[in-house]
Order: structure tokens, then C-alpha cells, then sequence
């Protein structure tokens, strides 16, 4: 019901980029993702609120993906069942 979609998934020089379109309910729409083998190496985020979403990534950058997983994986957004940061639990479990 919450899932993001996958839209684009390449490597080259074995650096992983993914996007996906979120659910369609949290305010951002998209979320672009860099890994280096399971190390986040960016993140952005299409819309949604600048602030927020810009100290997610800065947060993220250079952690293992799982460890990310493991802390933003079910947030809440005003009782939407999901988040922004949500979205991006999300999106990294499609891509492990």
C-alpha cells in the first residue's frame, strides 16, 4: 500500500544508482540513491520538505544501508502510515 516504485537502477564503476517514486502520500515524490556496495553515498529527495529531507541525507551519507533501514523503517508522518524518511527504509530494502 505504502511501497515505492523502482524507475531507474544502473551501475557503472560500482557505483549503484536507484531512483523511486514514493507512495504518493508523504510530501516528497522522488528519492535518488547512491550506494557504494551497502554504504550510502547520497541521497536526494524530489520535493517535499527541503529542510528535512536535506538533514536526512546528510545523516545517512556513509552509513550502511541496513543500519538506515533499522532507523527510519515505520516513521509516522501525522498518522499517514508512512514518511518521508519511511519511504527511503523502503526504497533501501528493494535495493538489498
Amino acid at each position: 500500500m505504502f511501497d515505492v516504485t523502482l524507475i531507474s537502477d544502473t551501475t557503472v564503476d560500482g557505483i549503484r544508482r536507484a531512483s523511486f517514486l514514493t507512495c504518493g502520500i508523504v510530501c516528497s515524490e522522488q528519492i535518488d540513491i547512491e550506494l557504494e556496495g551497502d554504504i550510502i553515498r547520497d541521497i536526494r529527495y524530489i520535493k517535499g520538505c527541503h529542510g528535512n529531507t536535506q538533514g536526512v541525507a546528510s545523516l545517512c551519507r556513509g552509513m550502511k544501508a541496513e543500519d538506515v533501514i533499522a532507523r527510519l523503517d515505520g516513521i509516522n508522518c501525522h498518522g499517514r502510515g508512512t514518511s518521508c524518511p519511511d519511504q527511503l527504509a523502503r526504497a533501501l530494502k528493494k535495493l538489498l
